[in-house]
């Protein structure tokens, strides 16, 4: 019986190669002969560079940074000489983890080292950029990003300001006169796994601005400086950014790694898949056992155990979902096309016991559902 292990973290508690090593274990107690692949996933979230360094091996990078607030910390990515390829994960440079809880607020923070990530990578030689952007503290449309590529956001003064969210609607023009010479000859993709436009009640902003700790009326004047983005873009650029599916990523960086990097952007679980030869990897399978923190409709909406049931659908094969909770009911789940279910909050104590034990558990879920297969 060949059985794949593609889950996804368990925010917290297990990460997605501790997950797999749980579930190996619990299945060779019943079927100790069983073919056995781990390939844990990621949707180009925080996490992402982890998950493609298992896969891929390339090399890691460390170069200093500004965090969100314009401090030097140390940040790394992942490079692959023998393809020219760098790994990037924005959260690593301009994330919320980065952040105390009194220091997040989206109206003061920047993505430049996300920027200055890309230029070391740049600068080291690579060819092709795949950044993932979730887990950012950040609503700045990418002009943080973009000034450490050589962009100058200027007021009507001319004057160039600082690329914060705050700043989106003093934003008259954008002078690309120092642009570093090939940035347009590097292959940018984007993880992106949401589809929010850049501005609006469903926009970067409205949606995501006060779990970056950003008050309603700052939320109000960020969602107007997308907006007065979005105005500048079309006159310099020629792009409607407002029609671009995932322009309100991470604050806006959906938007502005499409204008100033000309970035492909792509669902972060598909662009994960290809780099790891997912769909080759899982032919003739039997089952694919997924999982994450929690299982509920929210997961099923581009989604890594969303992406894993696209793979098997094609392929027809059964899915098995082994979670941190399930708040879908048995035929809801079946309808998605995930034939059995299991979560750790039906057997822990409490939630500290449910993250403590965490292996433990899914260990022991693993046998259960083994016990099945015989």
């Amino acid at each position: 019986m060949k059985i794949i292990l593609a889950p996804d973290k368990f925010k917290g508690s297990l990460t997605g190669l501790q997950f797999c090593n749980a579930v190996e274990e619990g299945i060779k107690e019943i079927l100790p002969k069983a073919e056995i692949i781990k390939m844990p996933l990621a949707d180009g979230g925080d996490g992402t560079i982890d998950i493609l360094e298992y896969h891929l091996k390339g090399s890691r990078i460390y170069t200093s940074i500004n965090d969100p607030l314009f401090r030097e910390i140390e940040a790394s990515y992942l490079y692959m000489d023998s393809s020219k390829t760098a790994f990037i994960e924005m959260a690593e440079a301009s994330g919320m983890h980065l952040l105390e809880k009194e220091e997040q607020n989206c109206f003061y923070t920047t993505t430049l080292g996300t920027g200055e990530l890309i230029l070391d990578a740049i600068n080291k030689g690579a060819k092709a950029i795949v950044l993932g952007i979730g887990g950012s503290a950040t609503n700045d449309c990418g002009m943080g990003m973009a000034t450490a590529l050589g962009y100058k956001f200027e007021d009507g003064h001319a004057k160039a300001l600082q690329p914060i969210g705050k700043n989106l609607l003093k934003v008259k023009q954008i002078n690309g006169n120092h642009v570093i010479n090939h940035l347009k000859s590097i292959d940018f993709k984007v993880a992106c796994d949401v589809t929010n436009p850049l501005y609006g009640k469903d926009g970067a902003a409205y949606v995501y601005g006060s779990q970056k700790g950003a008050s309603d009326d700052k939320i109000k004047q960020l969602d107007e400086g997308l907006k007065n983005m979005a105005t500048v873009f079309e006159k310099q650029f020629n792009i409607d950014v407002q029609n671009i599916k995932g322009a309100g990523a991470a604050g806006g960086m959906g938007a502005g790694t499409f204008v100033f990097l000309n970035a492909e952007l792509k669902s972060g679980i598909d662009l994960v898949k290809d780099l790891v030869d997912f769909d080759t990897k899982i032919k003739d399978a039997d089952w694919i056992i997924t999982g994450e923190g929690k299982l509920d409709s929210q997961t099923l909406s581009g989604k890594t155990i969303d992406g894993i049931i696209k793979s098997a659908k094609k392929q027809h094969i059964a899915v098995a979902a082994l979670c941190g909770s399930v708040s879908l009911s048995n035929d809801e789940a079946e309808k998605f096309g995930i034939f059995y279910t299991d979560s750790i909050m039906e057997k822990a104590k409490s939630l500290d016991d449910a993250i403590q034990n965490g292996y433990d558990y899914v260990k022991q879920m693993a046998v259960n559902f083994t016990k099945t297969l015989v």
